[in-house]
């Protein structure tokens, strides 16, 4: 039987409990605590590192003789920890060194719902080791991995993530200006134009006063952060442009000039798409749909039937470029079957266009999934010719 593209709820991989050491890794920014369960020794070891990927491998080497002198042959080590700020490149470290690694989703592992419930990394270590080993079993649906990118994954994201960082960024600080010059009694000024700084100068307020010289100077170097955050911000967009006119049939970047040629679809929402999920080995529809979080999460109890809205557990990026992409869709493809559903579903039902936007967006998705993996166009969607 072979594993599904993807499938990361359950391991096909039969479980040796004799010849298989297992280990899990609870991580902070301080130290590392690693629990094991050594086949023929009956303790089941805990042991804090300092955070040193050298020291952990010779703490596995360690355990492997013990299961060795107590007459196992361990042909199988496996280590998991959970998804977190460390990211994944312990993983791909162990791995280059012939040890099975795993990354757990943090959402799949059940705690308990008591109120004030005991939490130590102690506790934390004994309920990731119950969720490894249910995995390992294969047990469906036990917990779930996390997909493990390379370097070169993760590096690719890095652009759009910066950029949207530093338009985030960037508002900030143009509102802070506005807020600003408000206090004052000055409004209609608007500080991102071009000669916005020279006219500083002779702003007066409605007192006929010049703007202070603290305010004057702080607005000042708000405009010149502002400025250097733009030019940033165009670096990172011609860098993109650059790379994909270098390689603009291989990989990715097919992806993205193919996903810009839908009308209404820019190149930075097509790059975002294509990085955080076009890319990935998905499925199926509705794993896309999962990871952008676009899915409903019911409540049903006995008679009790309703919806809470959105799961919100995927990737939040693709949510929000989504949801802002449907509204786009909605203008510039008017004539498509999808405007075309959510007109008949919105016309003579008061209230539902927030609600009946997130179904959009989720078909949307699978739809420009659908485009750039098989190559089917929805139906009647209008494309830009192509370059």
């Amino acid at each position: 039987m072979q594993q599904k593209l993807n499938d990361l709820s359950r391991s096909l991989t039969p479980l040796d409990p004799d010849g298989t050491l297992i280990a899990v890794i609870e991580m902070s920014q301080s130290s590392w605590l690693v629990a094991g369960i050594v086949p023929g020794v009956e303790r089941q070891p805990l042991k804090k590192l300092a955070v040193d990927e050298s020291a952990l491998l010779n703490l596995l080497n360690r355990w492997r003789v013990e299961a060795e002198k107590a007459g196992r042959k361990i042909e199988r080590i496996a280590v998991a920890f959970e998804a977190g700020r460390d990211g994944f490149w312990l993983a791909r470290w162990l791995r280059a060194r012939g040890i099975e690694a795993y990354v757990i989703h943090a959402s799949s592992v059940a705690v308990s719902r008591e109120h004030r419930r005991a939490k130590t990394d102690r506790l934390d270590t004994e309920l990731l080791k119950r969720a490894f080993i249910g995995w390992l079993r294969g047990e469906r649906d036990h917990c779930k991995m996390v997909a493990i990118p390379t370097t070169k994954d993760e590096d690719a994201k890095r652009p759009n993530r910066e950029r949207e960082s530093l338009i985030g960024e960037q508002t900030r600080i143009v509102n802070r200006m506005k807020a600003a010059l408000i206090r004052l009694g000055i409004r209609g000024f608007n500080p991102k134009l071009k000669k916005a700084a020279g006219r500083l100068e002779d702003l007066p307020t409605p007192e006929g006063e010049p703007i202070p010289p603290n305010t004057l100077a702080e607005l000042r170097r708000d405009m010149e952060r502002r400025r250097l955050i733009s030019d940033q911000i165009r670096q990172i967009e011609d860098a993109r442009l650059e790379r994909i006119e270098q390689a603009p049939g291989h990989g990715p970047h097919a992806m993205v000039r193919l996903l810009a040629r839908v009308i209404g679809v820019g190149i930075e929402t097509a790059d975002m798409l294509v990085q955080e999920v076009m890319a990935r080995n998905m499925r199926d529809r509705r794993a896309v749909a999962r990871y952008a979080g676009l899915t409903g999460s019911p409540d049903e109890s006995g008679a009790k039937r309703r919806e809470k809205g959105l799961a919100r557990s995927g990737n939040a990026r693709v949510r929000r470029g989504m949801i802002q992409l449907a509204w786009r869709f909605l203008m510039f493809q008017k004539e498509s079957a999808l405007a075309q559903w959510f007109r008949a579903r919105t016309e003579t039902a008061r209230g539902t266009r927030k609600t009946m936007i997130v179904a959009l967006a989720r078909k949307l998705l699978i739809a420009l999934w659908r485009l750039v993996r098989e190559g089917v166009v929805p139906d009647g969607v209008v494309l830009r010719p192509a370059q």
